[in-house]
Order: structure tokens, then C-alpha cells, then sequence
């Protein structure tokens, strides 16, 4: 018997396992047997008889164990319990999965003739059962999915249903799995499945969202199957294509921008394939809707620029056909009209698309007419560059330089002439808008892309060489960018546009995103690296000798343009000059150690040219500088470059002695390591020592920098240590030296101020001040005590010493610094309170010894000296908290000390800066809270409110009893006072700090108003104040500070609030006061409803006053009612009128 009647009689419930024998056959690739060659052998009527026997076993199978009794894949992950599969199931699957690969070959091999009608029952069959399958038949289940697919594929009866089931797999699929790409391909051919899919029936319902998600997915938009699915999508239905639209528009905002030209493509493949009604939607729910927004959006939406991106596909697609047609009818009716807004965004955002889709026209109309209407467009455009808002011409220039470099061939040339002349000679020139000047020269480069440009450009370009003086800086990036265009298209040259001299003037001064471009303009001409380092050197030399400062810049910003090695080489280039114009001076003995080529550069440079010889060496260190990292990197680099600069640089210092040559050179030695230059350090130490006190920083900075980097910076802190020391004129007891140094006196004078100087510049700048701090602490702590001990010079000046004024002054200095140093200390050495506890004993010091010449001095230069000692400790405490070395003990201790300054008589001349300390104070409680440090907060929270009720209570009796001193105090209090209360922004609102600070300076201005009020004595005094400088000194200071911040007027006016709720205001004074302050804040503009509750509360009270006598007109109180009650209807009207 053959193989194909045994296998035909297999298929039969009595030969299961014979059958299930031939499949597994089937399956092995290394066994003969293959459904693919066994079944197209068969005969008609065997294959009829086939499909006959297979529908009839499975129907058995089914019958036998039906689909009721499947164990599914809940069941088998049902706890953690074994669920056994019994072998009818397995068997069961077995055949379905038999009858899906015979059903699937013969799908295959179907002829024309075949009556497949039990085929079909068995794919209907399927299809009914296969959504039941076990989870762990997932293969099963796709082969069934595949079989439906190979149905539709062949266009068999029935198609329909197993179509639709395959379609609704596949997109399910491609929308829950994160790489469908294989998935996306299955769908693209099952996407003729959706039209046998009525929209408004329940299939097509059910796959409305699913098919809305795949615009969701940039893995559908980008992939070309995806974009042909989601095109054909347009052609289901009307309305699905309006529901597309909506969809993609919601989700614009959250594409990147490279999507939107994937979005766009699918638009417009939707566009060209749809026909009828679906073309017609297209165009004017989803084209002309997006050209409508591209005109109306703000250019600061997120889904302007996709919606342009996605307009600009279609433009640029004008040259197929069809498109000037459609852009012609849709732009029609709407464009011309936005280039007419009285709305300038409108007629920007419609310049852009105008030029854009230039020319605008339609291909079926005569040559006449089109003629007329690129005509009309081209005087549109000059209209354009006139317009009178910045934006729109802005927009008009790209616009215009757009449309020149597309279409400069079929343009009139007197058309492109007259609108270059109207950019260059008129636009870079628009005094009114620097962004329209700047968009002409960053416009430019689009016109220089076309190349039949070039020859007109050159001689209209140089009309524009002042442009590099802009005012404006951007203006000057884009002009040198354009000298950049020019430069690379060969369109002219450069230097014809702009003169050498010009661009190298500039790059001296400019900013740097000016200066390097120029840097890039010139770079080849002043360090062609294509030629030898011989003429790099040259070329270094011409530019030094046409502007040095230039020159600086230039090499200052090379790097970026070149390799590091061939900055080395450079360097070395310019070392071997120097030596040839050392040996060509005449210096036998460097000659005989150090011989050059003596014909380089012999007839241009010389020794005796200081100014040349200077700028060589500033550049040896800028260009040592911008490669050092590299070098160091670099260590065989390193080691060569220094041992040649180390070889040199003793003859150089000894030969060049002019100040300019010789900070170039303490620079370079600061870049070599120590160890190759040890002659010269003590060198550096001596000219430190030189200096006389009061030198400029320049002539100490470059020695104090090179130490340090040598590692040398504890010679700077001995020496300032010995001088300050050494300076002390009065000693306490235990004061004398005790570290075993010996010092001779007489032979060198001490500079206490000098070394003031150099402390400070160490503590200024990051790089001195981390050597500084990498020196041991017993290196450092001698210059502490040293600091520390000035203060009893500070005590004896105050005690009636004659104390000399010079000295005095550096004494304050020092006080100052030991505080700054301890700071520094206290930061890097955290786990012990060393120097807080310094700190606390300096505060402590002031407080015992200094403020009670504050309270009571007997001289002008007392009073001087207590209170700039007051402040600069309270400086130097608040510096402490700012940084947040300072602890809680810390904290409670300056907190004491600010209440007995404030306790002193005149305490209040350090309100500024109490202010500051107390500001530190409260941003460390209000920011830094901490559950377990609660109670402690909150008293500390008390103590700062019931200081600034101090503050505020001092200021107001200083100006009841000195009012020329009391307002110099407001004005100098007022920075410190707003910075103080920009801290409620960490605290709660009606939180304790914030009632407590807002209801000092509530009752301190409705106080300070009535007061001013009660002195009253003619009627004609009642006024209405029009602005805060109307209103007494205090209230002044204090509501022109709350002003300065919505949320601190939030919380002022809240405190007011509850002071009226609270029944605290009892005069017709008081709430005149009120009224007054509600009319100054009224002009912010920023506070309506808060104002109109208070003003209606105001208006409620002041009816109790209203029996005070009405007939005598001349009685102030009665003035005083009705200003305040004219004043509340002026805050309520405009109030309700906005409300409604």
C-alpha cells in the first residue's frame, strides 16, 4: 500500500495514533514524508475524501473531549499545586494541531475546481475553538491564526470570518508587543479585511480604539508597513478618518520632532491613494485643519513646529502632481486673509507658510494667469519686508531668502536684485529690531547654497562690513557666521566682505561666541597646519605685530580648531624663536648651550623688542594652558615639553626683566614641575617679600598662583604668619611665640597688610584655596592664632590707646579674616568644633568687650571703630550659617548675641545687617526640619519672630525721635528686610513664623499711618495716596518691599485679614489706615479677590463710625470716614467689574 492511502485511510478516529504518526513525520525536516509533496499527488475525489475524513475526526475529537473540559492556563497556574493534563487532551491537541497543518498544506495546493466545502467547515471549526485553546499551545493557536491568513491570502469562500479573526490577532499584537515588526507585516496584508467591516457595527466599534493606538506607537509611524497600514486607515471611513486627525493632533505635543516628518508622510500617502468622499475629508478635515493651525498656534505651543514640519512635507512634495492643485484650493481661503491679520503672529507664522509653498498656484490655469499670480506674489513679498511688527519681517527675510535660493533661476533677475538691495542695504540695517538684522545674515546662508548666487552676492556683500560693530551681539555671531558660509561655498572672499583689520579688532574685544568663530574664520590663515611649523611661527609673529591682543584670543581659542599636538609643536616653534633671538642678541653663553637655526625670523624679531617678545610669551602660556589636560594625560609628551621649557626659562628670566615679559614668565614656570625649576622658587619668595603693602594684585597674583601649584603654598602662609606676628604692637599675656621659630628683627620689615592681601587672594580663588587646605592642619593653625591675636590691638584702640589709624584698620582686617579662615576650617575639618568654638569665642569677645563702647562712646572714632567691629562679626556669623558649618548650639548662641545688640542704644545702626543674620537663621529652620528637632524649632521660630518685632519697633522710635536718621536707616534696612522676608517662601501659610513676622509689619504700618493721620489739623490734609512714596517713612519701606513679591503681598494681605476678623483696629484712624494700604496695593493689579473681601470687611466696620457729626463739615474725623469710604467704593467697583 503507498504512503498517501495509508495516510488518507489514517485520518480516521480508529487510526488516531497512526495519523498523529503521519504529522510527526511531517514535522521531522530528516523524514521523507512531507504533506507539501504527498498531498498535490492526490486525486480530486482523495482529496474531497481527505478533507471529508479530517472534518469528521476532528469532529469526533471535539465531540469526544470538548472544549468544556480543557484544562486553560489558569487552571495550570492555579497555586503552587501540579495540575495534571490528562492524555484525552493531549490527544485532543494533538489532532487539532494535525488537521491545522493538513488544512493549511491544502489551502496551499487548492485547485481551481476543488469543491472545498468540508475544508471550510474545519477552518470554521477552528476558528470557533481556537480562542479556547490552553495557554500553553500558544504555537497551536498562531498556526491556526496562520492557516486563517493563508485563506484570505487565496481569496477562498469564507474569508470574511477567518479573516477577521487572523486581523484581529495581528493588531492586537502589534499593539501590546514592544518589536512588532513582524506582526506589522501580517497586518499590512490583512488590511483589505477592515473594508468588509462596516464602521457603525459592532465588529467595527470593537476595533476602533485598537486601530487608534497604532498612531500611538512610533514603531507603526516610522516602519514602512506601518505607514502604509495607518494610510489605508484613512480609506474605511469618513468619519474614522476625523477621529484619525483628532487622535494624531492630541498626540503631536508628545512626539519627538523627528516623528512628526514620518506623521506627515503618512498624510500624505493617505492623501494620494484616496479618491471621492475620502479625498475630500482628507483635504479639508485633516490638511487644511493642520494649515489652519499652522497659522493660528502661538510659536511658543509644543505643536507649532510639528504642525509646520508636517506642512512642509507637503510643500516640498510640489513637484508631484496634483499637489500645487491641492495647496492652491485648501491655502485659498485662508491665507491670503492671515497675511493680512491685524494679529502679527497670524501674519508671521502665514509669511512662513507663504514662502514656503511659493509659488502658490494652480497648474490648470493659462500661462497668463499664472504669470499674474506669481507677480502678485512676488509684491507680496516686498510688502512683507515692511511690514511694521519685527516678527513678521524676520519671518518675511527667511522667507524671501528661502524662495531665492529654490527658485533664483526662473525669478526676473531685476526682481532678485531689488529684494538682495532690500536685505542687505535696508533690513541688516533695521535700527528698530536687532532680530531682524540677525535674521539676515543667518538667512543668507540659504541663499549662498545656490551657487548661481555667488556672482551677485559678492558685489552686493561688502555693503554689509560695518555689520561686524553690531550693537548687538547675536547679530554679530550671525555675521561672522555668514563671513563662515561665505568662506566655505567660495561665494568671495571673505576679507573683501569684512577687512582683516576689522575682524581682528574685533576678535580682541568680543564676547567669545563671537571670538571664536572669528578664531575659526582666521584659523587657517594664521596657523595653516598643512605647512611647516616654520611658518606657523611666522604667521604668530604678523599677527602679534598687527594686534597683540588679538593675537591672545586667537591662540586662546586654536584648541578647538586643531590637535593638541600641533599646539605642542607650536610652542616648541616659539621657544626655538625666542632662542634665536637671544643668540642673535649677542648672548654668547645661552648660544653655546642652546643653538637655533640663527636665519629664522633674524630680520623681523629682535630682544630688544619688548612688545614682541611679551606676546610671544603670553602666548607660550594661553597655548600651555588650553592643552594642559591633554599633555598631563600625555605623560611622555609632558615630560619632553617641560625639560625643554626647564632648560630655557632660568636665561629667559634672566634676560627678559621687563614687568610685562616677566608675569608671562612666572606663569609658564607655574605650569612646569618644581623639581626642574629649583632655583626659581626662591626667587618667586623673594619677590613676594619685595612687595611693598598696597600693590595691585597683578603684580602678586602670578607669583602666589605659581607657588601654589609647585605645592609650595605653606612658604605664603609662614610668611604671612611671621609678618603678622612680627607687626603685633601690643602683646597680651600668653601671647609671646612660642613655635620655636627664630626671627631676626630689623632685617626684614613686616607687611601685615601685604600678607592680608595674599591671604585673601588665596581664599578667593578655588585653585589657591584648595592647595591651601591640602596643607596639614599644624601648617595652618599658627596663622589662626596669629589672625586671633590683632583682636587686643582692636581692644586697646577702643580703651583710649593711641593706636595709629593704618593700624587699625589691619587689625580690623585680620579680625575679619580669622573669622573667614575659621569658617574654611570649620568646613573641612567638620567632626570637631574647634574653630565654631572660636568663632563663638570671638562673638562672645564683641559682646563683652565691644558693645559697650557702641552703647556709650566718647568719640566719633569710637563709635566708627565699636560698629564696624559689631558688623563685621555679624558678617562673618552669617557667612557661617549660609555655608551651614554652623550647628544648633552655634545657632541659639548668635541668636543671644543679636538680642543684646539690639538692647544696646545704638544697636539699631547694625539693623542691615541683623537682618542678614536673622535671614540665615530662619532659611536653615524652615528648610531643614527635622520631626526630633521639632520643640527646638519652634522656640528658635519664637525667638526670630519676637527679634523682628525688635527690628521693626527700633526703626519706628528712630523715626519718631531722629527723622533724617530714621529714614537713612529705613533706606539702608530696605534690601535686607525684603531679602528677609523672600524666607516665608519655605515656611506654610498661617504657619507661627509667618503670623508672627506678618502681623510686626501690619500693625507697624496701620500704626505708622495713623499716627501720621491723628497730627491732622486742617481738612485740606486728608488726601488719598496715589503712591507708596504718599505714604510715612516706615510704611514707605515696608509695603514697597511686600510689592516686590506676589507671595509675600499673598501673606501680608492674608495677616491683614485676620487683624480685621480679630477686632484689633478701633479707630476711624486705624481703618482709614487700612484703606490706605488696600489703595496702594490695588495698583498691582495682582490681588483682586484678596482685596475686595478685605475692602467689604473694611466697609462693614467703618458703618459703626457712621453717627460721627455730619453737620459740621469742617470736623477731620468726619473727612477722615468719608476719604476712607471713597476709597473702598474706588478698590470694590473696578473689583466687580472684573468679576463680572
Amino acid at each position: 500500500m503507498s504512503k498517501r492511502k495509508q495516510f488518507l485511510e489514517s485520518v480516521h478516529h480508529e487510526h488516531v495514533q497512526d495519523f498523529l504518526n503521519f504529522i510527526r513525520l511531517h514535522k521531522d525536516g530528516a523524514d521523507p514524508f512531507d504533506l507539501a509533496e504527498v498531498l498535490p499527488e492526490l486525486q480530486r475525489s482523495q482529496r474531497q475524501e481527505l478533507w471529508e475524513r479530517q472534518l469528521k475526526l476532528l469532529q469526533h475529537s471535539l465531540a469526544t473531549y470538548p472544549p468544556e473540559r480543557w484544562i486553560t492556563g489558569a487552571e495550570e497556574d492555579e497555586g503552587d499545586m501540579e495540575v495534571e493534563i490528562s492524555e484525552e487532551q493531549m490527544q485532543t491537541m494533538a489532532v487539532i494541531e494535525g488537521v491545522t497543518i493538513v488544512s493549511t498544506v491544502s489551502v496551499d495546493i487548492l485547485q481551481e475546481n476543488d469543491t472545498y466545502t468540508s475544508l471550510l467547515e474545519c477552518a470554521q471549526m477552528l476558528n470557533c475553538i481556537e480562542s479556547a485553546l490552553p495557554l500553553s499551545h500558544t504555537p497551536l493557536q498562531q498556526a491556526i491564526h496562520w492557516l486563517f491568513e493563508c485563506w484570505w491570502k487565496r481569496d477562498l469562500k469564507g474569508k470574511e470570518e477567518l479573516g477577521w479573526t487572523a486581523f484581529l490577532v495581528c493588531l492586537e499584537n502589534t499593539v501590546t508587543l514592544e518589536k512588532p515588526v513582524s506582526e506589522l507585516r501580517r497586518l499590512c496584508t490583512l488590511r483589505e479585511v477592515l473594508l468588509s467591516v462596516d464602521f457603525a457595527s459592532e465588529r467595527g466599534q470593537q476595533v476602533i480604539d485598537p486601530l487608534l493606538q497604532c498612531f500611538f506607537r512610533p514603531s507603526h509611524i516610522k516602519q514602512e508597513e506601518g505607514k502604509r497600514f495607518l494610510a489605508f486607515l484613512f480609506s474605511w471611513n469618513d468619519n474614522f478618518i476625523r477621529m484619525i486627525h483628532e487622535t494624531i493632533k492630541n498626540q503631536l505635543q508628545f512626539f519627538p520632532k523627528a516623528l512628526s516628518v514620518h506623521v506627515a508622510e503618512i498624510y500624505f500617502r493617505a492623501w494620494r491613494k484616496a479618491s471621492g468622499s475620502f479625498l475630500e475629508e482628507i483635504e479639508f478635515t485633516c490638511i487644511q485643519d493642520l494649515m489652519q493651525h499652522g497659522l493660528l498656534l502661538h510659536r511658543n505651543s509644543p505643536v507649532h513646529s510639528k504642525v509646520r514640519q508636517i506642512l512642509t512635507y507637503f510643500h516640498k512634495q510640489k513637484f508631484r502632481e496634483g499637489v500645487d492643485e491641492m495647496l492652491h484650493r485648501l491655502y485659498k481661503p485662508i491665507l491670503w486673509k492671515a497675511l493680512k491679520a491685524t494679529n502679527a503672529e497670524v501674519r508671521a507664522n502665514a509669511t512662513l507658510l507663504f514662502t514656503e509653498a511659493f509659488p502658490i498656484h494652480d497648474p490648470s490655469m493659462s500661462s497668463e494667469m499664472v504669470d499674474q499670480a506669481v507677480q502678485k506674489q512676488l509684491d507680496l513679498l516686498f510688502a512683507l519686508l515692511d511690514d511694521p511688527q519685527p516678527l513678521v519681517r524676520s519671518s518675511a527675510v527667511l522667507g524671501v531668502c528661502s524662495v531665492l535660493a529654490r527658485c533664483w533661476e526662473v525669478i526676473p533677475s531685476t526682481v532678485i536684485t531689488d529684494l538682495l538691495e532690500k536685505l542687505i542695504l535696508q533690513l541688516a540695517n533695521d535700527t528698530s529690531s536687532p532680530d531682524v538684522r540677525c535674521s539676515v545674515f543667518m538667512c543668507m546662508s540659504i541663499i549662498l547654497d545656490n551657487s548661481l548666487s555667488h556672482p551677485l552676492m559678492e558685489k552686493l556683500l561688502p555693503a554689509l562690513k560695518s555689520s561686524l560693530h553690531d550693537s548687538s551681539e547675536k547679530v554679530r555671531v550671525a555675521f561672522v557666521g555668514m563671513l563662515l558660509k561665505i568662506k566655505a561655498v567660495r561665494a568671495a572672499k571673505f576679507w573683501k566682505v569684512c577687512s582683516l583689520e576689522h575682524l581682528l579688532a574685533r576678535l580682541e574685544m568680543d564676547s567669545p561666541p563671537v571670538s571664536k568663530r572669528i578664531v575659526n574664520l582666521l584659523f587657517n590663515s594664521f596657523f595653516p597646519v598643512n605647512q611647516s611649523e616654520t611658518v606657523w611661527c611666522e604667521r604668530c609673529v604678523t599677527l602679534i605685530q598687527s594686534n597683540p591682543g588679538a593675537a591672545r584670543k586667537f591662540y586662546q581659542h586654536a584648541y578647538l580648531y586643531t590637535a593638541p599636538a600641533n599646539i605642542v609643536k607650536l610652542m616648541l616653534v616659539i621657544r626655538k624663536c625666542l632662542n634665536v633671538c637671544i643668540q642673535n642678541g649677542g648672548d654668547e653663553e645661552f648660544a653655546s648651550s642652546n643653538k637655533e637655526n640663527s636665519t629664522m625670523l633674524e630680520d623681523v624679531l629682535s630682544v630688544q623688542d619688548t612688545a614682541s617678545m611679551a606676546s610671544l610669551l603670553e602666548i607660550l602660556v594661553i597655548l600651555w594652558k588650553s592643552v594642559q589636560k591633554s599633555l598631563v594625560a600625555n605623560q611622555e609628551a609632558f615630560k619632553y615639553t617641560t625639560s625643554k621649557f626647564a632648560t630655557v626659562l632660568p636665561q629667559y628670566l634672566k634676560i627678559f626683566q621687563e614687568e610685562r615679559c616677566k608675569a608671562p614668565l612666572i606663569l609658564l614656570a607655574s605650569l612646569l614641575p618644581a623639581s626642574s625649576v629649583p632655583a626659581l622658587r626662591s626667587k618667586v619668595m623673594s619677590h613676594l617679600r619685595s612687595l611693598k603693602a598696597g600693590t595691585a594684585v597683578t603684580a602678586y597674583s602670578q607669583s602666589v598662583e605659581c607657588l601654589c601649584s609647585w605645592g609650595q603654598s605653606s612658604h605664603i602662609v609662614e610668611l604671612i604668619e611671621n609678618w603678622l606676628v612680627e607687626a603685633v604692637p601690643v602683646r597680651v599675656q600668653g601671647d609671646e611665640d612660642t613655635s620655636g621659630k627664630v626671627h631676626f628683627d630689623g632685617l626684614e620689615e613686616s607687611k601685615p597688610d601685604l600678607g592680608l592681601d595674599y591671604l585673601d587672594y588665596l581664599l578667593l580663588h578655588s585653585k589657591t584655596r584648595d592647595c591651601l587646605f591640602t596643607l596639614p592642619l599644624d601648617q595652618i593653625r599658627p596663622l589662626h592664632k596669629a589672625l586671633n591675636k590683632w583682636k587686643s590691638l582692636l581692644f586697646s584702640s577702643l580703651s583710649g590707646a593711641e593706636v595709629n589709624v593704618a593700624v587699625i584698620e589691619t587689625a580690623l582686617r585680620a579680625f575679619i579674616f580669622h573669622g573667614r579662615l575659621s569658617i574654611h576650617l570649620q568646613h573641612k575639618y567638620p567632626e570637631e568644633r574647634e574653630f565654631l568654638k572660636s568663632l563663638e569665642h570671638s562673638v562672645s569677645w564683641v559682646e563683652k568687650r565691644v558693645l559697650p563702647f557702641l552703647a556709650s562712646s566718647s568719640s566719633e572714632q569710637q563709635l566708627s571703630l565699636s560698629r564696624n567691629m559689631v558688623e563685621s562679626c555679624l558678617t562673618v556669623c552669617k557667612n557661617v550659617l549660609r555655608v551651614s558649618v554652623g550647628d544648633g548650639d552655634f545657632r541659639d548662641h548668635l541668636l543671644q548675641h543679636v538680642a543684646s545688640v539690639l538692647q544696646t542704644e545704638r544697636g539699631y545702626m547694625c539693623i542691615p545687617h541683623v537682618l542678614a543674620l536673622i535671614t540665615e537663621v530662619a532659611q536653615g529652620c524652615l528648610s531643614h526640619t527635622a520631626e526630633a528637632q521639632e520643640e527646638q524649632q519652634s522656640l528658635t521660630i519664637r525667638i526670630l519672630t519676637n527679634i523682628f518685632q525688635k527690628v521693626v519697633e527700633i526703626i519706628a522710635h528712630r523715626l519718631r525721635k531722629d527723622k533724617e536718621e530714621g529714614q537713612e536707616l529705613c533706606f539702608s534696612s530696605e534690601e535686607a528686610l525684603y531679602e528677609f522676608l523672600l524666607v516665608t517662601k519655605f515656611a506654610t501659610e498661617r504657619s507661627e513664623f509667618i503670623t508672627g513676622v506678618f502681623s510686626s509689619l501690619c500693625a507697624a504700618v496701620i500704626i505708622d499711618i495713623s499716627r501720621t493721620l491723628q497730627k491732622i489739623s486742617h481738612v485740606e490734609e486728608v488726601l488719598t495716596p496715589e503712591t507708596v512714596n504718599d505714604l510715612p517713612t516706615l510704611s514707605d519701606t515696608i509695603l514697597k518691599v511686600t510689592l516686590r513679591s506676589p507671595a509675600v503681598t499673598r501673606f501680608f494681605l492674608s495677616e491683614m485679614s485676620s487683624s480685621i476678623e480679630s477686632e484689633a483696629i478701633d479707630s476711624i484712624t486705624q481703618w482709614a489706615a487700612v484703606t490706605h494700604i488696600l489703595t496702594i496695593f490695588k495698583q498691582s493689579d495682582g490681588f483682586i479677590v484678596e482685596l475686595k473681601e478685605i475692602a467689604l470687611s473694611v466697609r462693614r466696620q467703618i458703618q459703626n463710625y457712621y453717627n460721627i457729626t455730619a453737620e459740621n463739615s469742617d470736623n477731620i474725623q468726619r473727612t477722615i470716614y468719608e476719604s476712607t469710604a471713597r476709597m473702598l467704593n474706588d478698590i470694590l467697583n473696578p473689583c466687580q467689574q472684573t468679576n463680572s
